[in-house]
């Protein structure tokens, strides 16, 4: 099996968090970060980077304006039904 290197590790890094690698780049990569002190370091604080964002995004309401707004383009994207070549 292939082994990464920390910089093959560190360009993937982004898209294993985000789990859009294929199950053997994923595979590969989890086994760098199993090995590899310096790697995981970075991968976890990039981990908490991402979870501390997605926390903090958790909490903003949209303004109701907004939600307004997104509800009517919805509905008027309902009433016009499906557009050409939609099958």
């Amino acid at each position: 099996m292939h082994r990464l290197s920390c910089e093959e590790a560190f360009r993937r890094l982004d898209d294993y968090l985000d789990r859009e690698l294929n199950e053997e780049e994923m595979g590969l990569v989890r086994l760098h970060l199993e090995e590899c002190v310096g790697c995981s370091s970075e991968f976890r604080f990039e981990a908490a980077v991402i979870e501390s964002v997605r926390r903090k995004l958790g909490r903003i309401a949209a303004p109701p304006d907004l939600i307004q707004r997104i509800s009517e383009g919805l509905q008027h994207a309902a009433d016009q039904g499906p557009g050409p070549g939609s099958r």
